[in-house]
């Protein structure tokens, strides 16, 4: 039998006030558009398709999953006339499943179960009780012994908000756009559907009472929680989910050990693995993959994207780890910062200092290499114990080309000092404070590259014209 899964992704979301696509609106780093592809892979479908319409162009271009395929839908006339634009691309034996491209933290769990109530013959529906359901279709219940949609019994319909009497809309059950349904009948069903309503659009929700006159039972799964089925309409909707995601983030790192100063300042925009006694300050932003080893301590206001910090390292605040897509790692014991930058490719070993306003992109520093102040290492290979002097650089690019700087083991660079790249600096080697070096410093010499100073007692200073 196979799953299909149907992701709704045309609409404009004019009430987001942007020219963006809806669904490329971004939550916790990503689209909502991928955190429902997300889930829809973890399910294994045998096909999704992702029904797009406005922005389709830049939509389809944002994403890739296995099985995955692109329907349009021209003009949008409703969300049953979504799901009919993916009807033939649907298998005729086997289950549909409907999601809903701006509902992003849909979990596969709950889609697991919505399945597993839909099996071979029912139409499952996802429902939810909100303490304020405006703007969702109210999911109508009643049966032969008479008990009334406020008393439970059996589905027998939906209805949209815009449709419902006044008495409906005491209704604080609702349907939150997620249904799975036998794939034939739902063909059958789609088919059949007309637009005489208030806005004139072909309603998906209405398959519920043509099942319903089918005999083919109606069955409800619940989500587990509310934040899981809300949909994202404007920015204040979405800024909400953005806090409540963060916020369920940041509990299940506190239940695994994790201290955060406040929870409710923290952001996760990707995955984060901590070990053992990690302590996080406010304001922190986690990006892409970050592994953080045990003990480490990371101070206020810190960025770290894709990079891996090894144990008991301790990070100042205002420092900045970006290792973009080769990645940047921080060996154990290490110091970085305040207002410390490392780019990709920086990859410092065990007990290295990189301190106040020190830059270094692609560069490997060796056990024990200090660079405490105000410097920048690019393209460098830096040995054991080096210390790299206050406001010294390596001048790594000839304006066409990067170059690169080794620097032995024990080696001194003095302060302000500028290393011209190609250049080797020896083992021991010492650079004289204020020396631009162009050619190799010899092992356990100094090395001094600068004009000779040069006192004129009888100079004086320009003094201004009085007028």
């Amino acid at each position: 039998m196979a799953l299909d899964i149907v992701i709704m992704a045309a609409g404009k979301g004019t009430r987001m006030k942007s020219d963006l696509p809806k669904v490329l609106h971004r939550l916790a780093g990503r689209s909502l558009l991928q955190h429902v592809l997300q889930t829809a892979v973890q399910l294994e479908a045998d096909r999704i398709v992702v029904v797009t319409g406005h922005g389709a162009d830049a939509v389809e271009a944002s994403v890739q999953a296995p099985s995955l395929c692109f329907v349009r839908q021209m003009p949008q006339l409703g969300t049953g006339h979504a799901v009919q634009q993916a009807a033939p691309r649907l298998h005729d034996d086997g289950t549909t499943l409907i999601l809903n491209g701006d509902v992003p933290l849909i979990e596969a769990a709950t889609a697991r179960a919505l399945l597993a109530a839909a099996s071979d013959s029912n139409l499952a529906l996802l429902t939810v009780k909100l303490d304020d359901p405006t703007g969702y279709g109210r999911v109508l219940r009643g049966d032969a012994a008479g008990r009334s949609a406020h008393e439970g019994g059996r589905v027998h319909g939906i209805v949209e908000h815009k449709d419902a009497t006044q008495a409906q809309r005491s209704i604080r059950e609702v349907y939150t756009g997620i249904m799975a349904a036998p794939t034939a009948h739902l063909k059958r069903w789609l088919a059949a559907l007309r637009n005489d309503n208030a806005q004139g659009e072909f309603y998906l929700t209405d398959i519920v009472a043509m099942a319903v006159a089918d005999r083919v039972p109606v069955v409800t799964a619940s989500a587990a929680s509310e934040a899981e089925v809300l949909g994202v309409n404007s920015p204040l909707q979405l800024a909400d989910l953005e806090r409540r995601f963060q916020r369920a983030q940041a509990e299940a790192l506190m239940t695994q050990g994790v201290r955060l100063a406040d929870p409710a300042r923290f952001d996760l925009r990707g995955e984060l693995a901590c070990g053992s006694d990690v302590e996080i300050d406010v304001n922190c932003i986690f990006e892409g993959s970050v592994s953080v080893g045990s003990g480490v301590c990371i101070g206020a206001h810190c960025v770290i994207r894709n990079a891996t910090i090894g144990e008991g390292v301790l990070i100042h605040p205002f420092t900045h780890i970006d290792g973009g897509t080769v990645g940047a790692s921080v060996g154990a014991g290490s110091v970085l910062g305040p207002y410390a930058r490392l780019r990709p490719g920086a990859t410092l070993a065990e007990d290295v200092h990189v301190g106040n306003f020190v830059e270094v992109k692609n560069s490997t520093l060796a056990r024990g290499a200090k660079a405490n102040h105000l410097a920048y290492l690019g393209d460098a290979s830096v040995g054991e114990r080096v210390n790299f002097g206050a406001g010294s650089i390596t001048a790594n690019y000839d304006g066409v080309n990067k170059h690169r700087t080794v620097i032995g083991a024990n080696a001194h660079i003095g302060s302000n000092c500028v290393l011209v790249a190609p250049v080797a600096i020896g083992d021991g080697a010492t650079i004289g404070g204020g020396s631009t070096i162009t050619g190799s410093a010899p092992a356990g010499q100094l090395t001094v590259a600068r004009a000779r100073q040069v006192s004129l007692p009888a100079w004086t200073r320009p003094v201004k014209k009085q007028p």
